[in-house]
């Protein structure tokens, strides 16, 4: 008992200290204000937005590349205009963003769970297990990201979860790698030491004790790579080879716009260009605040 109390104690300390170095910077606490604000509207928005984008029904094409503050026949106010196909620019961005940010959230937590699984293997066994994982994150690592996903994807087609599992392929490595030079300090602890004498299985040391002690640098880099999957997923959906025209995301309704971008009709592309750069900067200004906090070594600089 004394142990469990022991290690909650530390999950408490984990946690409160991450939050209170995210707070203690003014930049790193607005970002984390504009993640929380933009995660709720993608959890709760399509339930309030004055229209369902992707219901032909409730779609009016005269209304076809209105300007922001632009009123319909039928008195509604179109905020932020709407796009070619007579959508509201709003409803639409507010569809990508729960998209986008689920395809980003999703294919983050199944590559750090595989990548995590694969470093601390390759960290505890060693040998000929370390040397055949480490070659295939070295072969992973070798290429670029988006034209893996690309030549992943035109093998698969079009279609939300083949778009996660191309973002889960190319970014298992970065977790893998991260995690294995963490394990590999661990290794060499008491601690892991006695777990092993004690009897404990090689599983219930990978994953119930070096594990927790492995979180920093996990958290970190899954944070940051949460951003790149979003960002990559908008970079492919632009290119046409992501999601399909079924599925919103911010990726497609910039690509929708961007043909008309200098013919004056700007917030086609514009509106959704800014909201996918808030996330992915948000986002990533707070991986930098909890890598500071996280890291000794840069905190002390």
């Amino acid at each position: 008992m004394t142990a469990l109390t022991h290690r909650f104690q530390e999950s408490q300390s984990f946690w409160a200290r991450s939050l209170r170095g995210i707070l203690g910077s003014p930049k790193a606490t607005i970002a984390l204000a504009i993640c929380l604000i933009l995660i709720a509207t993608a959890i709760f928005g399509p339930a309030l937005v004055p229209q369902n984008p992707y219901d032909l029904a409730a779609i009016d094409f005269f209304d076809a590349r209105l300007p922001p503050m632009s009123n319909s026949m039928s008195g509604t106010t179109y905020w932020l205009g709407t796009d070619g196909q007579g959508r509201d620019m709003f409803s639409a961005m507010v569809y990508g963003l729960r998209t986008s940010m689920g395809v980003g959230l999703f294919s983050g937590v199944i590559a750090l769970a595989v990548g995590t699984a694969l470093g601390l293997t390759a960290a505890y066994y060693g040998g000929r297990i370390d040397t055949l994982i480490m070659r295939l994150v070295d072969l992973m690592l070798g290429f670029p990201t988006i034209l893996v996903a690309l030549m992943l994807l035109a093998l698969l087609g079009q279609g939300v979860w083949k778009v996660v599992l191309a973002l889960v392929i190319v970014q298992w490595a970065q977790f893998a790698r991260a995690v294995r030079a963490a394990a590999l300090i661990e290794r060499g602890k008491e601690y892991v030491e006695a777990a092993a004498s004690l009897g404990l299985s090689k599983p219930r040391i990978l994953f119930g004790h070096m594990l927790p002690n492995c979180l920093p640098p996990i958290i970190v880099i899954g944070t940051l790579q949460v951003a790149n999957a979003i960002s990559a997923e908008a970079t492919l959906s632009f290119l046409g080879i992501g999601l399909p025209i079924t599925e919103p995301s911010l990726g497609l309704l910039i690509a929708n716009g961007y043909q008309t971008l200098l013919s004056g009709q700007y917030w086609i592309s514009v509106y959704p260009g800014l909201l996918l750069l808030a996330l992915v900067f948000s986002i990533n200004i707070v991986g930098d605040r909890l890598r500071e906090v996280l890291n000794p070594r840069l905190s002390e600089r």
